[in-house]
């Protein structure tokens, strides 16, 4: 039987307010295979995205365990966490979180040259090519379209070809046109380096691009299905 690479087991959040403790997540528990696509859905609010800072070990769990390729991230410093997504994440999120003094080119070599790698820029100037921006390698944020800007973001992410790849409702900020083009590429990516995905939406129709969708509600898991082909 195949081990999960990401496993979490009665899995808790809170996180404290003026109000007293808010519970965000409640009695989770979630197993996901190596190369598995998970679609995250349920209304604002329902920890969607709370979920996926866990996996990634963005978010503390308040109790239980949070299980990622064998590492428990529950027991892990900062610095430890920063080193293990470095080496074996790749994350997208809503907002493009690109560093606006850095190109394009310089944005996506960055985990690259973080890690070590003496080719970085050859390395991620082919990753730009492979998501369509050819002739914008050395341009700035600031001179790209919201979609070039996650087309960027897409290719940092998947630059270090991770075995996990996090996307929060990556196409949230763009329009249909260009939210479907980032879809297309992100499991493209996905199917090219053997990825695990696990991703952040509202839309139904790109959950069900995935195996499995996976329903919150109030802070739990309350439907988990495989989609039918």
């Amino acid at each position: 039987m195949q081990t999960p690479i990401i496993s979490l087991k009665d899995v808790h959040l809170s996180l404290p307010s003026g109000a007293g403790l808010v519970y965000i997540l409640k009695e989770i528990d979630l197993e996901v295979l190596k190369g598995e696509t998970i679609g995250l859905i349920g209304p604002s609010g329902s920890g969607k995205s709370s979920l996926l800072m866990l996996m990634g070990g963005l978010e503390q769990a308040s109790s239980g365990t949070v299980n990622i390729l064998g590492r428990d991230l529950t027991r892990q410093s900062e610095d430890t966490l920063a080193r293990f997504r470095r080496s074996h994440m790749g994350i997208v999120f809503q907002s493009f979180h690109l560093i606006p003094t850095m190109t394009a080119l310089e944005n996506v070599a960055t985990p690259l040259e973080l890690a070590g790698i003496n080719d970085a820029m050859e390395r991620a100037e082919a990753e730009l090519v492979e998501v369509g921006l050819t002739g914008r390698t050395k341009h700035y944020p600031a001179q790209l379209s919201g979609g070039e800007q996650q087309r960027v973001a897409l290719a940092r992410a998947a630059v270090l070809r991770p075995e996990v790849l996090l996307a929060d409702e990556p196409t949230g900020n763009l329009d249909g046109k260009n939210g479907a083009a980032i879809m297309d590429m992100l499991f493209a990516l996905r199917e090219k380096y053997g990825s695990t995905l696990i991703l952040v939406t509202h839309d139904p129709v790109l959950a069900k691009r995935c195996d499995r969708m996976i329903s919150l509600s109030d802070g739990r898991i309350v439907n988990a299905s495989e989609v039918a082909a």
